[in-house]
C-alpha cells in the first residue's frame, strides 16, 4: 500500500474525530493550547495504538476470524444501528459531558477509534509497514482534530448557538 494510500485511508478513519472536535469547539468560548492538545494527542495517541492492537489482533487470529469476519460485522453494526435509532427516538436527551477532563476524553478517544481497530485487522491482510502506517494515522488525526476544534469554535462563536444537529445527535447545550 502506497504512501498516499494510508494517507486518504487516514483522513476517512479521523474524519469521526475530526466531527467530535468540532462539537467541542462549539462548546468551547475560547479554547487554548491545553485544549488543542488535548483533542489531539488523546485522539492521534489513541487511533495509534488501536491500529497496532487491530494489526495485532489481525495477524494472530485471522486464520480463527476469517471464517466468521461477515457475520461478526453484521451483528457488530446491527446492534449499533439499533442502539442508535433506539437513541435517537428516545424523548430524553442526555447531555454531554463537555469538558476536557481525562475520562471524558479517554472515552471519546476509544469510541472515535473503534474503526481504527478495525482498519488495524484490514492492514495486517496486506503487506504494509504498520509502524509507518500507523504514525501517519495518529499524525493525520492529531492535525484533523486541531483543525476541528478550531472550526467547531469559528462556528460557536460566529452564530452564538450550536447546529440543531449537534443538539439532537450529541445531546449537547451550550455552555
Amino acid at each position: 500500500m502506497s504512501y498516499f494510500e494510508l494517507l486518504l485511508l487516514a483522513i476517512g478513519d479521523s474524519m469521526d474525530a475530526c466531527a467530535v472536535s468540532m462539537a467541542k469547539g462549539t462548546t468551547t468560548h475560547k479554547p487554548t493550547l491545553r485544549h488543542y492538545l488535548s483533542v489531539g494527542l488523546w485522539f492521534g495517541i489513541t487511533h495509534v495504538v488501536v491500529i497496532f492492537l487491530g494489526y495485532f489482533i489481525g495477524s494472530k487470529f485471522a486464520h480463527i476470524v476469517e471464517s466468521w469476519d461477515h457475520w461478526i460485522s453484521f451483528v457488530l453494526l446491527l446492534f449499533l444501528g439499533i442502539d442508535m435509532i433506539k437513541e435517537a427516538l428516545s424523548k430524553e436527551k442526555k447531555p454531554i459531558d463537555t469538558s476536557y477532563s481525562a475520562q471524558n476524553m479517554f472515552i471519546l478517544s476509544i469510541a472515535m477509534s473503534v474503526d481504527a481497530l478495525a482498519v488495524g485487522v484490514s492492514l495486517s491482510f496486506i503487506e504494509v509497514n504498520i509502524f509507518v502506517a500507523s504514525l501517519i494515522f495518529g499524525i493525520v488525526t492529531f492535525v484533523l482534530s486541531l483543525a476541528g476544534l478550531k472550526i467547531g469554535n469559528i462556528f460557536g462563536n460566529r452564530y452564538k448557538v450550536i447546529s440543531p444537529v449537534f443538539v439532537t445527535f450529541f445531546g449537547i447545550k451550550n455552555n
